[in-house]
């Protein structure tokens, strides 16, 4: 509806009608009753002309006692009555009069209607407006920090305790997204908060000083008037202190004052949470009982200072040369204990006990005092012995005490089992034997011949490493080699062989026989950057051409850290060196790395060699195995080859070259040299 526009014209100029307007707009009360009779006297052309608004109340209101001769019409819009005009001073009027004056009557009700809706919408904003800066003040004075946010996370509001807490003003704020006070730790949970309100959680947040502190977070859903979800409300508190008061709670309760260890309590929590994933898992576990010998003398003649001196020193060396995921506790006194879970064996847990001992063999230099300390050790195994941390803590303690009782030795490791402490001393004289065998001129070498298939012509050979002990004999290799790699001697056999292996293709040359490439095995762990320097400087040594020399690495090795192998792989490449990738397919290696390795040759594993022709699976990995290598431009090599149908398959699948026992077992040096020089028909 037009509420300006009259239902009958009047006048003959819009300056009446926008004096109307201009009129109510600026003028209250007699002023405005003036200017009204004012602006109808021109328009009417009447000496005496008022405006008599209505004396409250809804509707048309009774008309005002006039004169006689006087014109009257109601100002009325839509049921309300502003007032009356009443026109005088004329002796008569005419029909045309009293459509002008009801023209001007309905001007001026559309005018006032519209300018009372002004007014009341004016109010009411007003209102709308206190309330709300009334509603921010009472946020601003709350301790609490208050802010909002959309669906998305874009902040909306900002209260001035958020202010307080974050650092950051309203401005710097409201339109940022959330995750601009994220700590890096909490980024995660973004998606979480934003799905559902009403949650509450402790949180760390980043103030504008980039201090990271802990807050309690809750969040209410914000809803439109169609109860649909249009944002988040969010409430922090600083809860800092309390955190820091209830981790140092739980550090009293769970962690040996003294040395910092975790105490029995932790240390039984973290044992059964281990066994836990042991057993899904399958897995092995052992705890061993450590208890210091000689403690109780020191302290009692030294004083407890010094004694607590020397445990805070011992649990520094006990952690120094546990592993990183191994748990080392203090229980009381002179008592300490060890949890290893992801063995894959139990006699390992010896080689940690020897560790163990080893760590306090150099004495302890506390006050001026030279110290001293041994300990005896027992070992409980899990499954076979317990299913939980403390029968397991009990057997190993019942162990310790065998230990000390039995050896009779100020250091000595004992097992709950007999079985595994029968076990564990062959295994300790096994590895006392190894030792010395590397000292003792007891290793040797073997060298198994490999062949070209297609002119069946011997072109290399692997080096094998074996034991021959003074009282048991040759050792096999599957005995000793597991025991070198968990002892850490694998690294000096290693050593060994490739000294020995070049030493005598160094014979071999000044006998005149030809370069043949004899590989040697490089375990992962002697397969570091110091490896290229080493394999230079031991041909240089013996006056060798790279291409007697050829490197195998197992595919497992190559899984940690790809570009720090690569970078390896290609110093040795640039010495002239082959590499040889060993048990391809029984790892984890990427085909997108395998284009990267710089190396020569694919060694298909004994396990899938066994297989062929009869089991299909085998058969379609060996040939897999194949077309990868030649698509890449690798030679490939099947060990373990047996019998005249795995020979027959491989040539036909493409294989280059093959080793084992259906065309020579691991020879002496010796014999080797005999069939190398027949293979190429050189006189003997």
């Amino acid at each position: 509806m037009n509420y300006l526009s009259p239902s009958v014209p009047f006048g003959d100029s819009l300056r009446d009608s926008a004096a109307l307007c201009n009129a109510i707009v600026r003028l209250r009360g007699a002023a405005l009753e003036a200017e009204l009779g004012r602006i109808a006297c021109q328009v009417m052309d009447s000496p005496d002309c008022q405006f008599l608004p209505t004396q409250g109340g809804e509707g048309a209101g009774a008309p005002p006692a006039v004169r006689a001769q006087t014109l009257l019409q109601e100002i009325n819009f839509d049921g309300h009555c502003f007032g009356h005009y009443a026109v005088a001073g004329r002796s008569g009027y005419s029909e045309n009069d009293r459509h002008q004056l009801s023209s001007l009557a309905a001007l001026t009700a559309g005018v006032l209607q519209v300018h009372s809706l002004a007014q009341r919408s004016t109010h009411a904003y007003a209102q709308v407006e206190a309330l709300l800066a009334q509603q921010t003040q009472i946020l601003d004075q709350l301790h609490e920090s208050v802010l909002t946010m959309d669906l998305t996370g874009y902040i909306t509001s900002w209260n001035k305790g958020a202010e307080r807490l974050f650092g950051y003003t309203s401005v710097e704020a409201i339109g940022r997204n959330i995750l601009f006070l994220y700590d890096e730790e909490d980024a995660g949970f973004h998606d979480a908060f934003l799905e559902q309100g009403g949650r509450l959680m402790e949180v760390r947040r980043r103030k504008k000083s980039g201090e990271v502190f802990w807050a309690s977070l809750s969040l209410s859903t914000l809803r439109d008037m169609d109860e649909r979800p249009v944002g988040l409300i969010a409430y922090l508190t600083d809860i800092t202190e309390r955190k820091l008061a209830e981790e140092r709670l739980h550090h009293l309760a769970y962690y040996d004052a003294l040395t910092n260890l975790p105490n029995r309590t932790l240390l039984t929590k973290l044992v059964d949470q281990a066994l836990s994933v042991a057993q899904r898992s399958k897995l092995l576990g052992c705890l061993l009982f450590v208890d210091l010998n000689r403690f109780k003398l020191i302290n009692d003649t030294l004083g407890r200072q010094v004694g607590d001196e020397l445990l805070r020193q011992v649990s520094l060396r006990f952690r120094q040369v546990l592993r990183e995921q191994d748990l080392v506790a203090r229980l009381s006194g002179d008592e300490f204990a060890v949890g290893l879970f992801d063995l894959n064996q139990p006699f390992e847990a010896s080689t940690v006990a020897q560790k163990l001992l080893a760590s306090l063999t150099t004495p302890f230099l506390i006050d001026g005092h030279d110290l001293r300390v041994g300990a005896s050790i027992g070992i409980s195994v899990y499954p076979q012995d317990g299913q939980d941390a403390e029968t397991l803590l009990r057997l190993a303690d019942i162990a310790m005490e065998r230990a000390k009782q039995d050896a009779g030795e100020p250091e000595s490791v004992a097992f709950y089992s007999q079985d595994m402490n029968l076990g564990m001393q062959s295994r300790m004289r096994l590895e006392t034997g190894l030792r010395h065998a590397l000292s003792g001129q007891q290793l040797l070498l073997h060298y198994q011949p490999k062949y070209e298939l297609i002119s069946g012509r011997m072109i290399g050979a692997e080096a094998l490493v074996r034991w021959r002990h003074p009282d048991l004999g040759m050792i096999p290799p599957a005995e000793f080699i597991p025991l070198a790699e968990s002892t850490g001697l694998v690294v000096q056999i290693g050593e060994w062989v490739l000294n020995a292996a070049c030493a005598q293709a160094q014979a071999w040359k000044k006998a005149g026989l030809p370069p043949i490439r004899l590989a040697v095995n490089v375990s992962a762990r002697e397969f570091t950057p110091a490896l290229p320097a080493r394999v230079a400087a031991t041909l240089a040594r013996y006056d060798l051409e790279p291409a007697w020399l050829e490197l195998e690495i197992t595919e497992s090795t190559l899984m940690h850290n790809i570009e720090r192998v690569i970078g390896i792989m290609d110093r040795i490449t640039e010495l002239g060196v082959a590499l040889s990738l060993d048990d391809f397919g029984t790892g984890y290696s990427s085909l997108s790395y395998l284009k990267r390795f710089p190396i020569d040759t694919l060694k298909i594993d004994r396990s899938f060699t066994t297989g062929i022709p009869i089991d299909a699976n085998d058969c379609a990995i060996a040939s897999t195995i194949i077309s990868i290598a030649q698509q890449l431009q690798h030679k490939v090599i099947a060990e373990g080859v047996e019998t005249a149908e795995q020979l027959a398959f491989l040539k036909s699948s493409g294989c280059d070259e093959v080793q084992g026992y259906l065309l020579s077992r691991p020879l002496p040096s010796e014999d080797f040299e005999r069939i190398l020089r027949k293979n190429w028909d050189l006189p003997e």
